[in-house]
């Protein structure tokens, strides 16, 4: 009952941030990991192993496809490994038991609501991204695959190879943007209120929209820290996606009065 009463309450107000909130939510994020380690270290493996997975294909058996293959999980997945860290840090803020049947039901649950919808989006803006990037590809470096790219990389420094890395870059930055401004709160949102998905990006995107700056640098520190839990051979996501799973939380209840 207490929970219908709280799916019913009317569309939260956007509310403006300040570069402090960024800090506090990850105080309030670090606090929840160590207070519930098990599970953050338990959703973020799924990740660390499918790094292993994609390394494994690239590097032993040379067979680039299979990255295309794994990279697909992430974004089917994502957003239900993401729901176990908000419903974690969401049961750990209202003082509601802590247990994995608890948690992993209410995952579970999100697949009857809108959650998979958010998924399916998420998928077509990464095969998207695949297409484009072949295409890219093919346009500025279209006669060198004569040439085994994989074993050739000096055809990365050429004029067309630097300049298909610098429109690739700029392609896919605003990819992860348009993607971060729609999914930033959209995500906890569903899981806290019954809403429809295309109310949940709304929000999402005015959210950053009214607070360019600040969600600017906390699209940044996320990128930094993943990138730099990833070349510890992904054993720093270990940590990094915990913190700012949980983290993600409280600055959603800080973004959404």
């Amino acid at each position: 009952m207490a929970e219908d009463v709280a799916h019913s309450r009317p569309m939260p107000e956007i509310m403006e941030l300040e570069l402090s909130d960024l800090g506090a939510a990850l105080s309030a994020g670090w606090s929840d990991f160590r207070r519930a380690p098990a599970f953050g270290l338990f959703f973020a493996s799924v990740y660390v192993l499918g790094g292993w997975l994609i390394l494994w294909a690239m590097l032993s058996k040379g067979q680039i496809w299979w990255t295309i293959v794994a990279g697909a999980g992430f974004p089917i997945l994502g957003p239900f490994i993401a729901c176990g860290f908000y419903e974690v840090s969401r049961r750990l803020e209202l003082g509601e038991p802590l247990d994995w049947p608890g948690v992993l039901g209410a995952i579970f649950r999100q697949k009857d609501r809108q959650i998979p919808t958010m998924a399916a989006i998420i998928v077509v803006f990464f095969l998207f991204w695949n297409f484009l990037g072949h295409m890219i590809f093919a346009l500025f470096l279209g006669r060198a695959t004569l040439t085994n790219i994989s074993t050739s990389a000096e055809v990365f420094l050429t004029a067309e190879g630097l300049a298909m890395l610098a429109v690739g870059t700029l392609v896919g930055a605003v990819f992860a943007g348009v993607l971060f401004a729609l999914t930033v709160v959209s995500l906890p949102l569903l899981l806290d209120r019954d809403v429809d998905f295309i109310t949940a990006m709304i929000a999402s995107w005015s959210l950053v929209m009214a607070n360019p700056r600040v969600m600017l640098v906390w699209a940044g520190l996320i990128a930094v820290c993943l990138f730099a839990g990833m070349l510890t051979g992904f054993l720093g996501l270990l940590v990094v996606l915990p913190l700012f799973g949980h983290a993600s939380w409280h600055l959603y209840r800080r973004a959404l009065e």
